[in-house]
């Protein structure tokens, strides 16, 4: 009977060592922003897939445990021409499908929006593609479904508009239309936390985080695909910092940013790729400096900047890829002489943009050293309306635009492809009343 039991047992394992044995694993994630035709990405040089539409890909061919995985843009689309990037497009197989590889498509900047807090609208605005001069959009100002809107943020595909409503306490949806830029309400707004002041979308279009400065918390959020309504997270909001101001989800969709202004510190939070969930990482907050305002991060994740407006300084930290921590550079923080208000990086990350610095009411560009983030002043900086609140680049770097919230109107400028220095373009363009934020689709 021993025997009998032993050798049924040893046939039960040898069944399941059987059946690992040579297991394979795909190699996948989520493809955002494409709008062109004929993108091909790789996989270790050889695995090649055609993609012409965005969401979930997986390649083909498939991987043993233990097997490395490369993923690379061998083709570029056209007809329009992007740009693809990929992020967490390498490392090893581990006895699992690799499903969180990212892949973002982007172009010249179609549309420009403006959140107009106190005539509480939104201002819509039609770029060109060659000297990036704004013209008003047919219908433009839409108006604002919640009272004083204060953040704006467009989703990876280009297909929404989310808008974060300070009075009313909570988000609105808006479609964008593809071809006019013209917006339509969508849905019924999403309640938040008291005093929202920033919103942000994750990389693959999943998630929405919003800051409530006056509840110091966070509040999560899924977004429907189909519809780009919003679902608030069971266990949000989060708890964050003192008046949370600002916020930036790293490129490879894995930490969660928070700038907390009466606390002069960074609150970082790991997100978690299924449900959108937020928990704190070991050493979070950071130091930054007094009255920590916005933050901007280079798109290789490599480096952070935050703007500190009471001290009047920029912080600079190193981001380490696996934990999201950050650590103070040589030289930070860098002194500003003014307030800064907003921060921007170029898409090639080699430029830190800084709003009223230097002296009020400018625009100032710092290169970035490549090999440690440190910043160095490059050229003259550039003048701006009256208090350059919101700073943003459009998704091909070709060109900057600010929100003057006193002199109520939007500045264009074209970045110089070398130096990276801005050049004024025309005069500013009207906006609503006090002009707090500004985004591209």
């Amino acid at each position: 009977m021993k025997i009998l039991v032993w050798m049924t047992v040893a046939s039960s394992l040898l069944a399941i060592v059987g059946c690992n044995i040579g297991a394979k694993y795909t190699v996948g994630g989520t493809l955002t922003g494409l709008t062109g035709q004929g993108l091909v990405l790789q996989d270790n040089s050889g695995n090649d897939l055609g993609l012409a539409s965005n969401g979930a890909f997986v390649f083909t061919d498939s991987s043993k445990d233990g097997d490395a995985y490369s993923v690379t843009v061998k083709t570029q689309p056209s007809t329009p021409s992007q740009t693809c990037t990929v992020q967490n497009g390498s490392g090893t197989i581990g006895k699992a499908n690799v499903t969180n590889v990212l892949v973002s498509c982007t172009q010249v900047g179609r549309f420009a929006y403006v959140a107009n807090q106190l005539s509480n609208n939104l201002s819509a605005y039609a770029i060109n593609s060659t000297t990036g001069a704004l013209s008003s959009v047919s219908g433009s100002p839409f108006a604002a479904t919640g009272t004083t809107p204060a953040a704006l943020a467009v989703d990876p595909n280009g297909l929404y508009l989310y808008v974060a409503n300070n009075g009313s306490n909570n988000v609105s949806v808006y479609s964008i239309d593809d071809t006019s830029g013209t917006l339509a309400a969508t849905g019924i707004p999403a309640a938040t936390g008291s005093g929202p002041v920033a919103v942000a979308v994750d990389p693959t279009g999943s998630f929405l985080y919003v800051a409530n400065l006056a509840s110091n918390s966070v509040s999560a959020y899924t977004i429907d695909s189909g519809n780009g309504t919003l679902t608030e997270l069971s266990n949000s909001p989060f708890a964050v910092g003192a008046e949370p101001s600002s916020l930036k989800v790293s490129s490879n969709g894995n930490f969660l940013y928070v700038t907390n202004f009466s606390d002069g510190n960074i609150t970082v939070l790991a997100i978690d790729s299924a449900t959108g969930s937020l928990s704190g990482i070991p050493g979070s907050p950071f130091a930054a400096g007094a009255g920590a305002l916005s933050i901007a991060i280079d798109p290789t994740g490599r480096y952070a900047y935050v703007a500190n407006e009471t001290a009047a300084t920029i912080s600079l930290y190193s981001i380490n890829a696996s934990t999201g921590a950050l650590t103070a550079i040589s030289g930070s923080p860098l002194a500003t002489v003014t307030s800064p208000e907003s921060l921007a990086v170029d898409p090639a990350g080699r430029y830190v943009y800084a709003a009223n610095v230097t002296a009020k009411n400018l625009l100032a560009t710092f290169s970035i050293t490549p090999s440690s983030g440190a910043l160095t002043l490059s050229g003259t900086p550039v003048a701006a309306g009256t208090f350059p609140i919101s700073l943003v680049l459009d998704p091909s770097g070709q060109f900057a635009y600010v929100a003057n919230d006193d002199s109520n109107d939007v500045s264009a400028y074209t970045v110089n492809a070398t130096s990276g220095v801005l050049t004024s373009v025309n005069s500013a363009v009207a906006a609503g009343n006090a002009p707090r934020a500004i985004t591209i689709d």
